[in-house]
């Protein structure tokens, strides 16, 4: 059951099951991204939240590039043990993941929120006349076309960096999946700036470690943060109020 349109009031303080360890860091940022975004005035007013930190899951960019473990079966695993846990909705902090989305879901008899569904939606909210939107991401990211598709519906072309560039932000995302806390400067100027030729003005971070990488290197521009929406969309899926 993958439907995210039903009664909001029937999930009024509810839980959140948080499929992570895709990866820890990104999962922790989503946590405390649904903690800070919730309306609450204490302790009890806060949503009950299960997370599976499942780091055991094979790599996904690996598998779509066509050396890796199918990381299939794993999601699935993690996003039933989830539900029968007691959550009430499923999200899952990995962009590169939702190229698995359909399968997972097909296992699932409570909802499961599609995060790139979450940023298509969004995107088309804030920016109705948007024709072209950037988007760095992991490489399997890029590769599958999980943005590519969804923003075609909205009419919106997804433009990445090219073949260099990629391998730059691939070492971004590795290097905070690794725990660096330094990274050349120059390099992102350089991205940011292929993609502003292209006619870019707003870019996804496509990646759930960008959001941490940029905000831990203080890069300011146009982002869009998918795990920020992510947690928004849960928040009021739940029937809570999310904070902007």
């Amino acid at each position: 059951m993958s439907d995210t349109n039903f009664n909001n009031e029937h999930l009024n303080n509810k839980t959140i099951g948080i499929l992570g360890g895709m990866g820890p860091l990104a999962t922790d940022d989503l946590f405390h991204k649904i903690i800070i975004l919730t309306e609450a005035k204490n302790d009890n007013e806060h949503i009950h939240i299960l997370i599976d930190n499942y780091t055991a899951i094979p790599d996904r960019t690996n598998y779509i590039l066509g050396y890796g473990e199918d990381p299939t079966k794993y999601m699935i695993e993690a996003a039933m043990k989830l539900e029968l846990m007691g959550a009430d909705v499923i999200i899952m902090p990995c962009n590169t993941a939702h190229y698995f989305y359909d399968e997972i879901v097909k296992y699932l008899r409570i909802p499961f929120i599609n995060m790139i569904e979450e940023v298509a939606k969004k995107i088309k909210k804030v920016k109705p006349d948007a024709s072209k939107i950037g988007l760095l991401a992991t490489a399997g990211t890029c590769k599958s076309g999980v943005y590519d598709k969804v923003l075609k519906k909205y009419g919106i072309e997804v433009i990445k960096p090219n073949d260099a560039d990629q391998d730059k932000v691939s070492d971004l995302i590795y290097g905070i999946k690794a725990g660096r806390t330094e990274y050349n400067m120059g390099d992102i100027d350089s991205i940011l700036s292929y993609l502003e030729l292209q006619n870019v003005d707003t870019v996804i971070l496509g990646c759930t470690e960008l959001p941490v990488a940029f905000q831990m290197m203080n890069i300011k521009g146009n982002f869009i943060d998918p795990t920020k929406i992510l947690a928004q969309s849960a928040i009021e899926l739940v029937g809570r109020k999310a904070m902007d």
